[in-house]
């Protein structure tokens, strides 16, 4: 197969796209009020999305790193939202080739929405229940995903190691991640956020992907 012609003046070689993204975050984004052990997973956050300016409404727990790499290295699972998040994790990064779940396309969901009138993806949070001790959950999609998490939370149910909450949209997604931060002020599980409407699955993917090793 034969490469086109060459019209534009671009980068081309991986690796160095790779070093040099990184070098202009780090440049360009304001990364004073991070957390020292944070620095990474904001500046992947920050690539996943494009946006340097995201570390001012970023909000880390100050024992989240330690938490979701304690439990990815103990073999825990990932829960997550969306099959855009579970899809954007590199496996080759997680320690123990640790399960990477999304309960969306199970059968027993829209059953479960219909009933309860609220959205597969909120109603394919409770199907985590049995697995949520000490897991590590990722929302990158659903405001109400996040929200009905919580509820179930405050209902007694198990406590996941960390939570990656960054929903994103208009309708209740900036209240949602205002939710959890007041909820982990009250029960204090480690949690990373972005405040306001910012989020989404390549953001929340690219946390996880911080998270489960150390080495950028």
């Amino acid at each position: 197969m034969k490469r086109p012609t060459r019209h534009y003046d671009y980068v081309d070689n991986g690796p160095a796209i790779y070093v040099d993204s990184f070098a202009t975050i780090r440049r360009e984004a304001d990364l004073s009020t991070v957390p020292a052990d944070a620095e990474k997973l904001v500046v992947r956050m920050i690539h996943g999305s494009g946006q340097v300016d995201l570390a001012r409404d970023v909000r880390v727990h100050p024992d989240l790193v330690r938490a979701a790499r304690t439990a990815l290295e103990d073999g825990r699972p990932i829960l997550c939202d969306a099959t855009m998040v579970a899809t954007g994790v590199t496996r080759s990064r997680l320690p123990r080739d640790n399960e990477v779940l999304c309960f969306l396309n199970d059968p027993r969901v829209p059953a479960l929405a219909r009933e309860w009138a609220t959205t597969r993806t909120a109603a394919a949070v409770s199907l985590w229940e049995d697995r949520l001790e000490g897991a590590v959950v990722a929302i990158g999609n659903a405001p109400t995903a996040l929200f009905h998490l919580l509820e179930m939370l405050l209902d007694g149910a198990p406590r996941p190691a960390a939570i990656v909450g960054c929903p994103v949209g208009f309708i209740g997604a900036a209240e949602s991640k205002q939710a959890l931060v007041q909820f982990s002020a009250e029960l204090d599980i480690p949690y990373v956020t972005v405040l306001g409407r910012r989020g989404g699955s390549a953001m929340t993917s690219s946390a996880l992907n911080a998270l489960a090793q150390e080495q950028e």
